[in-house]
């Protein structure tokens, strides 16, 4: 069942989506060569309690970190560990929430560690065009297969592959609601999208396959051909007069 959120329930999950959107930007800064991933997680689950928030993803589902730390051809749930040290050249995908008075702001980023090739910057700068694509599509009106369809065309069109297994969802007091937001599909199909939606955008774009492989650990997962992949997130309601960006500083803003 799709919740739907009033004006002032929108409103109320702002401040969630601020601590979500510093505490990405603020641990971004921190990531340079010889940092781990445990240093980073650290650093964000002091942050998010300063700032008057709780780590959405200590403890969900038994997750031991307040980041998902996710290097290289890594795409998503990467525990953080002090073993896990940051080396030039690498990419790191970094992805955390905070819950404030119950509401959650999830958002996610890939980051450069130092210089990193071509490749690898490409690939950060067609996924976060995908996230921006897939965001200006959550309009009402449109379905939910136009969103899947504005990431997908501009990662394939890259020569990339488009994560099918992990998807985005809705959000609001729980970290995940209905509906799965798969960022693949096609135009005009799919649920029709509704002022009062939140949803958590989030494509994962790889080099190469789509496929992927569960590591052993439960969380982890990889690209099944070992590439690299990179993965953006933000939390938008949906709103008559567009889409509105809650992940923000600014405590909300319009696409660009």
């Amino acid at each position: 069942m799709i919740i739907k959120k009033s004006p002032a329930e929108i409103e109320a999950m702002k401040e969630a989506g601020r601590i979500s959107a510093k505490v990405l930007r603020e641990v971004g800064a921190r990531v340079q060569p010889g940092v781990s991933t445990l240093e980073l997680d650290r650093f964000a689950e002091t942050l998010i309690r300063l700032e008057g928030g709780i780590p959405a993803f200590k403890g969900y589902g038994g997750f031991p970190g307040s980041i998902c730390a996710s290097v290289n051809e890594q795409i998503v749930h990467g525990i953080p560990a002090a073993d896990v040290i940051l080396q030039e050249g690498d990419i790191l995908s970094v992805d955390t929430g905070a819950i404030v008075d119950g509401w959650v702001g999830d958002n996610a980023w890939t980051y450069a560690v130092g210089t990193v090739s071509d490749e690898k910057q490409q690939l950060l700068d067609v996924t976060e065009k995908c996230m921006w694509a897939g965001l200006d599509a959550a309009r009402p009106g449109n379905r939910l297969g136009d969103i899947g369809a504005a990431v997908q065309s501009i990662a394939e069109a890259a020569g990339y592959g488009v994560v099918r297994e992990y998807v985005g969802h809705g959000i609001g007091r729980a970290m995940h609601e209905d509906p799965n937001v798969p960022n693949y599909g096609h135009k005009h199909t799919g649920i029709l999208l509704e002022p009062g939606m939140v949803l958590a955008i989030e494509p994962m774009i790889n080099i190469g396959t789509y496929k992927t492989k569960q590591m052993p650990d439960g969380w982890l997962v990889v690209t099944r051909d070992g590439k690299p992949s990179a993965h953006f997130e933000k939390t938008v309601a949906i709103t008559e007069d567009g889409p509105l960006i809650l992940t923000t500083e600014e405590g909300h803003r319009r696409p660009v």
